[in-house]
């Protein structure tokens, strides 16, 4: 099996390339810069919004992961540039291909304004967009594409509103919305065989975790993490959070406070 990552030199996709390291499997990965490779992995230099050299990517893969594109706010052209055309142009290039299965790495960003429900359920795992950035624009747009190219051409897409993923938490925010790199695999795994077409948050199943899982577990994820091994240490340096501040009553957090901004 050869599986498309797009976005492979960034923090993500480098915390996965081991974990996702399997017997019969390959690696293609792709990235606009140079990084060396491994044992069952390929490497391919390319423009996302290139529709030449994506299809040169796409040549005999059976999956695509993407990561790709600008992980941060910029001016609009740069957004639209990078996540928007280059995941249309991704898109093509799988339907072109007969690629089935596409997982697309999303981000809590497309649903930031929405705070924790005040009867104390969870956030549902298909909320309405409410994007907080245009960075979080761009990630609805991806949503959007996904569930077109389901519908219209029966492609396979499981889209992730990834959390914050990162070895361990920075902060107390990540008590909740943490997903560990291990349970990140795990839910790309599951997705890579998902029918059909989900938006899953992309989180641990942690004691503070408020995002739904049920979608996630629907198509076979099961979280092994949690992150409350780490909260006393971060209480210790940071206090107990305060749930009322948008930093933990926001998905998107201090993203969703317009000041922050760049590009309005």
């Amino acid at each position: 099996m050869r599986i498309l990552m797009t976005g492979a030199a960034g923090k993500v996709g480098t915390m996965l390339r081991p974990r996702l390291a399997r017997e019969g499997r390959i690696l293609r990965l792709s990235d606009l810069a140079p990084l060396e490779t491994g044992e069952n992995e390929e490497l391919v230099v390319a423009d996302l919004a290139d529709p030449a050299a994506m299809a040169e990517a796409m040549k005999g893969v059976d999956a695509v992961i993407h990561l790709g594109g600008q992980s941060r706010e910029h001016p609009w052209p740069d957004i639209v540039r990078a996540n928007m055309d280059g995941t249309y142009v991704l898109m093509e290039a799988a339907r072109q291909e007969g690629v089935q299965q596409v997982v697309l790495v999303g981000s809590h960003h497309a649903a930031g304004f929405h705070t924790r429900p005040a009867d104390g359920t969870e956030l549902p795992d298909y909320a309405f967009p409410r994007p907080d950035t245009l960075y979080g624009v761009s990630k609805v747009v991806m949503e959007a594409l996904g569930s077109l190219y389901h519908d219209r051409f029966g492609l396979n897409v499981t889209v992730v509103r990834l959390g914050t993923c990162n070895e361990g938490s920075a902060d107390t925010r990540g008590l909740a919305t943490w997903i560990s790199p291990d349970d990140l695999t795990r839910l790309l795994e599951a997705a890579l065989t998902a029918p059909g077409y989900h938006v899953v948050w992309g989180v641990s199943d942690n004691a503070r975790r408020w995002w739904s899982l049920e979608e996630a577990k629907a198509i076979g994820y099961v979280s092994q993490d949690d992150s409350e091994s780490q909260a006393p240490a971060l209480i210790a340096e940071f206090g107990e959070p305060d749930l009322s501040e948008p930093e933990h009553d926001r998905a998107g957090g201090m993203f969703s406070i317009r000041e922050l901004g760049q590009a309005w």
